[in-house]
């Protein structure tokens, strides 16, 4: 599995549906190495499959997606501002420990 450079995040919500928040702003290399050791790639079935992502706010660049299994729990720094769909509107800053369920 390769480096990653940012993290898609997701949150279960109260009918059990892994629903996308926002992502991660740039992982250091150090970061991204420790947490590729980690992630597993996603088996048939992800809830994200065929998604678009966008680089960036209000951007209609793509970003290339490896999906995992969302089985990967970290803790981040995120502004609580949400867009219409609940999503955060800026990037969250990068976990500072990272722990698998």
């Amino acid at each position: 599995m390769s480096v990653p450079r940012t993290l898609l995040l997701g949150r279960y919500d109260g009918e059990g549906h892994l629903q996308y928040v926002g992502r991660t702003t740039t992982l250091a290399k150090e970061a991204g190495t420790a947490i590729a050791a980690m992630l597993h790639q996603a088996r048939r079935g992800h809830p994200w499959r065929g998604w678009p992502f966008s680089t960036g706010w209000g951007s209609r660049e793509t970003l290339d997606v490896t999906l995992v299994e969302p089985e990967l729990v970290v803790e981040v720094d995120a502004d609580v501002a949400r867009d219409a769909s609940g999503r955060w509107r800026h990037a969250a800053r990068p976990p500072g420990a990272v722990s698998l369920l």
